[in-house]
């Protein structure tokens, strides 16, 4: 692992990391287990991740961990999905705080259960000035309603006079989304082999690299994160540009 970590460029670590954290259930199917199995065993997947994003010096890490899509889902795995996050967060808050990770959720946390969000209050107000790693959990999160909501809030403040038409701009609407303030993620990750965004982020992923891998959730560690970051610093980025414009820059 030393010897693969001497292969990331210094210069070139991505500032914000998103993951889309797929394959839980086929995981644990594949182990003969319950798919809550799985779930259990991707906690100790998000604790490595994030230890090794301080170990590389990532800044901010957004993991899609409930889609309001995922109301859907048998209400058997719903339930065990929410007493499992009760419980990730009142285990690893003190650890979290300890290593100066600052705890913060996008999404409608509104609609979970009373002791989610006791519990994601008390963490995110405990870490709240921790400023070595941004962790964003996306919890009941749909880009869709987000941005509806951004345009909403807008036609609202130009309804009302305090803006005009004309000041409707990107940054304005990057404002009024649940990221503001956080720097659009330099890479997206999908484990499992699924190649879709499936409504996560679509405003912040313009520019994005995309890196899809069929490793499920459960087995993706520190390797295979290290592998993903690697294949993203061999990635031109040229926004628009051709790559003799870049060169021209160096």
């Amino acid at each position: 692992m030393t010897n693969l970590l001497t292969q990331l460029e210094q210069t070139n670590i991505p500032k914000h990391v998103a993951f889309i954290m797929d394959g839980n259930g086929r995981w644990a199917k594949s182990q003969g287990q319950h798919r809550l199995f799985g779930h259990a065993e991707g906690v100790l997947s998000v604790k490595e991740i994030i230890k090794t994003a301080r170990e590389i010096g990532i800044q901010y890490l957004t993991m899609y961990a409930f889609s309001t899509e995922n109301w859907n889902r048998p209400a058997e795995e719903v339930a065990g999905l929410m007493d499992l996050l009760v419980q990730a967060i009142t285990n690893e808050t003190d650890e979290m705080h300890e290593n100066g990770v600052r705890l913060m959720t996008i999404g409608d946390i509104s609609a979970l259960p009373e002791s989610c969000v006791v519990s994601l209050n008390e963490a995110t107000h405990k870490t709240r000035e921790n400023t070595n790693l941004t962790l964003v959990l996306a919890l009941n999160y749909s880009a869709r309603s987000e941005i509806t909501s951004a345009c909403k809030r807008l036609a609202e403040e130009v309804k009302s006079g305090l803006i005009s038409l004309d000041q409707i701009t990107e940054d304005s609407i990057s404002e009024k989304l649940n990221t503001s303030g956080i720097p659009d993620p330099e890479l997206l990750i999908r484990t499992s082999g699924e190649c879709r965004i499936s409504n996560f982020l679509l405003w912040q992923l313009s520019y994005t690299e995309l890196y899809f891998t069929p490793v499920h959730w459960p087995d993706f560690r520190k390797k295979e994160f290290v592998n993903a970051i690697i294949a993203y610093q061999q990635r031109e980025r040229r926004f628009g540009k051709i790559s003799e414009q870049l060169n021209d820059n160096k």
